[in-house]
């Protein structure tokens, strides 16, 4: 039986295509039509899900608004019986980043966000106007407020107006917020403090799905007037979240707490009230509150890079992806990826052998194929790698062979793929790691080559943990146990190994994370107990390897701090 002070909430967690108006238009109104049949009173979609997030410049474009606000007018024609919640890109005197409040074929009002992020990934000051206005929705007995993502990390913002102010029980929060490792807890506990300080039911909407370098997890949420988690929506999948909200237990617990009638003493005026239709409806059973249990941090970051790989190819116009075998763990994590990202008939293993590679590397290459169940394509180098010393003898003459000769190699390599990717429309996946790109250890139009690099963000001792994990979920060795456990060689010389070039990677890695990630200082990481030399060797290499980085191909953000949208470094630079 559902009381007048209960509220049945649908969220979208939809995949949106930034800049596919018309498609993701489509999607928001079929999730409607669900929502509709779910018996919600209100649907609500993340931010931006109409033009997706984040448009950049094409938000610089007067005919991309103008098609946003065409978009917005069909959508709001499908609210027959239903209120929605929608992010669009409003104009006015200047574009802001919004959300329409529609219901029966009419925009009742619009929010404007507020506080507009302009850190790390975000650059939100370069295009939007900040909101000044913080209404709140009338339905039946529920007043609920709206905002939009950054809104609701300020604990006097929005919200607090909202639910002191304007006495909203329920606070609706649509987002687009990116994914990194260990965001999700501190992204937990603000919302659950939100709700708990407030004593304000607060649901979360996040998009899910990949745009870029940046991947969107979902994992909307719900939370009661306590702080704990009612319900939650699917990591790194579609869902529609569908609850009941309790408003009369917020009313109850109110009654009980004297701190907010003396916070009321000191409010501004209360904020502007806009009425949506409630029918009251009967429903014949409750909706399933699902709580799936979060996934461990491997898990995560496992599929994010899946599901980042998928969205990259797939919204790219790309069906097939082509990578180089190795027979190291880089580029067998790397094959592991796609083939769940796009199967096993979407991906083809290019052995490029030489007279460096040893047949352990080889086998272990085919073992993966075989694994996997991918196309396997042979083809030598050597033949081609004689003819280039040949030709640059006279050149080379007086200068013994050095890494250029190693270079040779990887970037034949790279020539090879990017052949094959021309004649087969297929995209190249370069398969290099955080900590050699950190570092510098590799090599330009060679290993680098490519369209999208999946390990980008991903340091090496997070490798080997991601291979393991993959293994374990599988019930089997996908990636040979001899391929996580050899130590890892370019094999571009006889007897090579990385150790020559890098630190062991549990030494070095703690290092770059210091560096890169938390930009700590020299005398800082020294004090962390580093070894003195080891750290200026380190920083040198990093600092001196910009220029490398700058060309390098995109890839999957899964740290707080990646190369490319969130380390903006000059490459001409002399501070040290």
């Amino acid at each position: 039986m559902k009381h007048a002070t209960q509220l049945r909430l649908a969220m979208a967690q939809i995949n949106v295509v930034v800049g596919d108006v018309e498609g993701n238009a489509q999607k928001i109104m079929e999730w409607i039509d669900r929502a509709r049949d779910a018996d919600a009173d209100i649907v609500t979609f993340p931010e931006l899900a109409l033009t997706g997030y984040p448009p950049e410049d094409l938000l610089l474009k007067p005919q991309f608004i103008d098609a946003n606000l065409n978009a917005l007018d069909k959508v709001v024609s499908r609210t027959r019986d239903i209120a929605a919640i929608i992010g669009f890109v409003d104009r006015q005197d200047d574009i802001f980043n919004a959300a329409a409040i529609a219901q029966n074929g009419k925009i009742v009002t619009t929010y404007h966000k507020i506080y507009l992020p302009n850190y790390g990934v975000f650059d939100e000051f370069r295009y939007f106007q900040p909101g000044s206005r913080c209404p709140v929705l009338q339905m039946g007995k529920a007043t609920i407020g709206v905002s939009i993502c950054e809104d609701i990390w300020y604990p006097d913002g929005p919200v607090f107006m909202q639910a002191l102010s304007g006495g909203a029980e329920v606070i609706i929060n649509i987002s687009s917020s990116p994914y990194h490792a260990g965001k999700r807890r501190g992204r937990e506990r603000m919302l659950g403090t939100r709700a708990s300080d407030n004593t304000v039911i607060v649901a979360y909407n996040n998009v899910v799905g990949g745009q870029d370098e940046l991947v969107f997890d979902g994992d909307s949420l719900v939370f009661d007037e306590n702080g704990e988690i009612i319900t939650r929506g699917k990591q790194f999948e579609e869902d529609l979240v569908v609850v009941d909200l309790d408003v009369e237990s917020v009313f109850r617990q109110r009654l009980h707490d004297p701190r907010r009638r003396q916070q009321k003493l000191g409010t501004t005026q209360a904020p502007e009230v806009f009425t949506l239709a409630f029918r009251g409806r009967r429903h014949s059973q409750r909706p399933a509150v699902a709580q799936p249990n979060p996934l461990s941090e491997d898990a995560e970051i496992y599929q994010a890079l899946v599901v980042g790989t998928r969205d990259y190819v797939m919204k790219n116009g790309f069906k097939k992806v082509v990578l180089g075998l190795s027979g190291g763990i880089d580029s067998a994590l790397t094959a592991a990826i796609a083939v769940e990202a796009l199967g096993s008939e979407n991906v083809t293993g290019v052995l490029m052998p030489s007279e460096f590679s040893s047949k352990g590397s080889i086998e272990d290459s085919e073992q993966l194929g075989k694994n996997l169940g991918i196309e396997l394509l042979t083809i030598p180098i050597t033949d081609v790698f004689h003819a280039y010393n040949c030709t640059l003898k006279n050149a080379f003459k007086s200068v013994k062979p050095d890494v250029t000769e190693e270079n040779l190699q990887a970037r034949i390599h790279g020539n090879y793929l990017m052949s094959l990717s021309n004649k087969f429309g297929w995209l190249v996946l370069s398969t290099g790691n955080k900590s050699e790109v950190s570092t510098g250890y590799c090599t330009l139009y060679g290993d680098m080559a490519g369209g999208f690099a999946v390990l980008k963000d991903v340091m090496k001792t997070t490798v080997y943990r991601l291979a393991e994990h993959c293994n374990r979920v599988a019930g089997r060795d996908r990636i040979p146990h001899a391929v996580i456990e050899k130590p890892p060689s370019a094999e571009l010389r006889p007897d090579q190994l990385e150790t020559d070039s890098l630190p062991p990677y549990e030494v070095l890695d703690p290092i770059l994370k210091a560096y890169v990630e938390e930009d700590r200082s020299f005398s800082e990481m020294v004090d962390m107990g580093f070894d003195e030399q080891l750290v200026r060797r380190v920083i040198r290499m990093v600092d001196t390897n910009e220029y490398k980085r700058r060309q390098a191909a995109p890839g999957v953000k899964i740290t707080p701090r990646a190369f490319g949208r969130d380390r903006r470094m000059p490459i001409t630079n002399r501070f040290r």
